[in-house]
């Protein structure tokens, strides 16, 4: 009998109510006509979850719907969303057995299906997980981080245009940053979080699709959630644990797994990203004042500068100098953290580059180094007295300027020759080297702070010239550089001196010389010091032809300065070995000892004034070095007059003789009246057993005397205040040509016009002559050709020395009259601002 109408809509009713049951409940156990009701897909959902949790995932069930979701995969985003309904459903009733199943047959359905309607079962998989992670289970949110590091290893075939990883970006972070009271969990959370964010990383990080991961708002939860486990990793590592424990956890170490995660970050940074990427780390050591213990901030650039790629290194560089630009008004302790961590930095980078901005980073150091001798004699970081100013500890900003001066000497270890002497070049010209600078920049501190500047800088260049060596000294030491470094020795301040000489042995030492002439003494066989002596090359003897006198007279001047020590002429004696060894040719070491034989009658003279110690030292110092030449010469004659009079003077006089001078408490006579006879090296002597041997004895001969120049003014001022107000005096010129000229000949355009072309010849003899020079270019050799051209570079050049030597006078001098070298007064030049030009000449 058929049902009356109003009957069906109640069986459907019923239908209804048995897949709603089914929904409910598990599979098995229901009558196979109401599951037949229910989609596929939703009955092998269900068969894979067992009646007891405890037994697991039913692996031939979830190999019936892994084959089904690879027959229908227009059915994974389904399979999907119901597993996601079944796994809220079990989390909301604690059944977290249920809950372990259905992400393992996630887990399983991802890794088995590859096609390209997998973004939707993505989106149900991401829905699962954030469900997991915001559950306060701790056992939840790791299963549901596990998952997540598990989907991340996969590599997707179609793009997703719209998935997000914002949340979990900031959901591993906090985690990474969890409190949880038991310390083992805690330890796992943080974890967890740490693979998260390197799940995130990975997927994101190669996507162009995705939110770029280097974005500031995801950089900033990113890095410095690493950098608090890596912090917190060195706490717990300091306590100590046993061996057994940490063998236990050595494979489970949140600081090993936080570094690895690091570096694989900083790995994938593009040269766009590492900005973004390294400005986290900066704030979060501002944050946590980590740069004070130097150690974390050194170790974690150290990280960065080792997995970034070595062609971006100088870009870190660079925002460690901003940084500490940025900070220049911050404590003494935390400018110096950073200039350590630069130390650090740049011998790392010296593998890969520092840059094109290399003057840059030492303009920024050197800035740094003002600004602390600054703050050091001031007080104050703005240059007043305010109450709430902070308070400057100057033993903090020596620490400083000390770290300071070893970056740049770290960072000039790292280029080649070339732009090492560009670096020279360019801190020489911060120094207030006498008569160059006129006006220094303000400091604020008065010439105490220029002083200190001025050493701090020679510090400096003591740093940057340590291990230089060329093959061309007059490349790599210009005039621009050594006649300012020159100038320096003149100084009545003996450790602007002392520095001048320690650059000096640097830049003259190629061959690792320099410690074997450490000490004064007398050897009677040098053979024992293993003195590498090369040949002179061409180059240095150019060199030594055009700078040698200059550095004879330095030598000799810095002898007299009464200020001198012990170092000094220990430094002296070095610089003189030096020369012997590595510059020295015929003609060198005719003029060394002709300068060794004057240094002895400078120290018998009583016209100087010098101590008795001063003298006795001068005396030692020939001694010593004569007694260096006389075997370096191996002229048998020579080293027998020698050792004669080192012998007598060993019997007679040992105060003038190293050994008894330079020493902690040398034995000096109260005054030096009577040194004559035989404890004197005689220069008639010397001549004649040199002579004999084929040196120049006209030039033997001949006593040195050092040329005397307006410069040697300079040695006799009182402060470096008096050097800053002085101005460059062009060297005296004591030609009878220049005393002849009247200082008031008139400069006419005709003047100008005969010294620069001796005759105007006609048209047609010109067209010839340029009809002429053409042809002889086109069928002359080319020696003849350069050797034409030298001839007019020579002519022009004396033409122009015509034209400077009328035009140009030197500058007036403070005291109204110039002193030259042999005691005669030249008038007071006239300024150019006085002088009477022609009408014409006027503009």
């Amino acid at each position: 009998m058929p049902l009356p109408a109003p009957d069906v809509p109640a069986s459907q009713r019923l239908a209804l109510d048995c897949r709603t049951l089914l929904d409910h409940r598990i599979g098995k156990g229901v009558c196979g006509c109401c599951g037949a009701l229910r989609p596929r897909y939703k009955r092998l959902v269900d068969n894979i979850f067992p009646e007891d949790p405890e037994d697991g995932l039913v692996k031939a069930n979830m190999e019936k719907l892994t084959f089904y979701a690879l027959s229908a995969p227009e059915k994974l985003d389904r399979i999907g969303a119901y597993l996601s309904e079944r796994l809220s459903r079990d989390v909301a009733r604690h059944r977290y057995g249920y809950v372990c199943i259905a992400m393992e047959a996630l887990d399983q359905l991802l890794m088995a299906c590859h096609c390209q309607s997998i973004n939707l079962f993505v989106e149900s998989f991401l829905k699962m997980v954030r469900k997991l992670l915001e559950s306060d289970k701790p056992s939840l949110q790791i299963l549901g981080t596990n998952s997540f590091v598990k989907f991340a290893n996969i590599e997707e075939d179609t793009p997703s245009y719209h998935r997000s990883y914002d949340f979990f970006v900031s959901r591993f972070s906090e985690m990474c940053h969890s409190s949880y009271e038991d310390p083992d969990i805690r330890t796992k959370i943080r974890m967890a979080g740490i693979k998260g964010l390197q799940g995130v990383v990975r997927k994101t990080v190669n996507d162009e699709l995705q939110a770029n991961i280097w974005d500031p708002q995801h950089m900033d939860k990113i890095v410095p959630s690493l950098l608090f486990n890596l912090q917190s990793g060195e706490r717990t590592e300091s306590r100590s644990p046993s061996p057994l424990q940490a063998s236990e956890k050595e494979k489970e170490s949140p600081v090993e797994l936080t570094e690895r995660c690091f570096r694989e970050l900083l790995g994938r940074a593009a040269y766009g990203n590492i900005k973004n990427a390294v400005t986290p780390v900066l704030m979060h050591l501002d944050n946590h004042s980590l740069w004070e213990g130097k150690t974390f901030a050194v170790r974690c650039f150290k990280i960065i500068m080792y997995s970034i790629q070595s062609q971006h290194s100088h870009l870190v560089i660079q925002q460690l100098l901003g940084h500490l630009d940025a900070n220049s008004k911050n404590s003494a302790t935390v400018r110096a953290g950073i200039v350590e961590v630069l130390l650090e930095a740049a011998a790392i980078a010296a593998s890969g580059s520092v840059g094109p901005t290399v003057l840059e980073v030492f303009n920024t150091l050197l800035r740094q180094l003002r600004l602390s001798v600054d703050y050091e004699l001031t007080g104050s970081y703005d240059g007043s007295t305010n109450i709430g100013t902070k308070i400057i500890k100057a033993h903090e900003e020596r620490q400083l300027q000390e770290a300071v001066i070893r970056t740049i000497g770290s960072f000039a270890n790292t280029l080649p020759t070339y732009q090492r002497s560009e670096v020279m070049l360019f801190i020489m010209g911060k120094i207030p080297v006498p008569g160059v600078h006129l006006a220094l920049p303000s400091t604020g501190s008065g010439p105490e702070g220029t002083r200190m500047i001025q050493i701090m800088l020679l510090k400096s260049l003591v740093q940057v010239t340590a291990g230089f060596q060329t093959t061309n000294m007059l490349t790599a030491l210009p005039s621009s550089f050594l006649e300012p470094l020159l100038s320096f020795s003149l100084t009545e301040d003996p450790e602007v001196r002392l520095l001048v000489l320690q650059i000096l042995l640097s830049l003259i030492d190629r061959h690792d010389n320099r410690p074997k002439f450490s000490n004064i003494s007398i050897i009677s066989d040098i053979s024992v010091l293993k003195l590498k002596v090369d040949k002179c090359s061409r180059q240095d003897n150019l060199f030594m032809k055009k700078h040698g006198q200059q550095l004879y007279r330095h030598i000799y001047l810095g002898c007299k300065e009464q200020s001198s020590g012990r170092q000094h002429y220990e430094t002296l004696f070095a610089l003189l070995g030096l020369l012997s060894v590595e510059l020295a040719n015929e003609e060198v070491v005719v003029d060394l000892i002709r300068l060794a034989l004057a240094l002895q009658d400078l120290a018998l003279s009583t016209d100087e004034g010098l101590p008795v110690f001063n003298r006795c030292a001068v005396h030692a110092l020939a001694a010593a070095y004569l007694n260096l030449i006389c075997q370096l010469t191996t002229v048998p004659a020579f080293c027998q007059h020698i050792h004669e009079v080192i012998e007598v003077r060993q019997k007679e006089s040992p105060y003038l003789l190293p050994e008894d001078v330079f020493i902690e408490n040398p034995k000096l006579p109260s005054s030096l009246e009577k040194v004559e006879g035989d404890v004197l090296f005689l220069q008639s002597k010397i001549t004649e057993v040199l002579g004999g041997s084929g040196y120049n004895t006209d030039r033997l001969a001949t006593p040195y005397v050092p040329q005397y120049t307006d410069e040697d003014r300079l040695s006799k001022r009182k402060s470096i205040g008096e050097t800053i107000s002085l101005q460059v005096e062009v060297e005296s010129r004591n030609s009878p040509e220049k005393e002849e000229r009247t200082p008031a000949e008139e400069i006419t355009f005709e003047t100008l016009k005969n010294a620069i072309v001796d005759s105007v010849g006609m048209e047609e003899q010109e067209r010839e002559r340029r009809r002429q020079v053409v042809e002889k270019f086109q069928k002359a050799p080319f020696e003849e050709i350069a050797a034409h051209c030298g001839a007019r570079a020579t002519l022009l050049q004396s033409k122009l020395n015509q034209i400077f030597e009328i035009t140009i006078r030197p500058p007036p001098s403070p005291s109204g009259t110039i002193s030259s070298g042999y005691g005669q007064n030249q008038s007071r030049s006239v300024p150019i601002y006085e002088m009477k030009f022609p009408d014409l000449c006027v503009y």
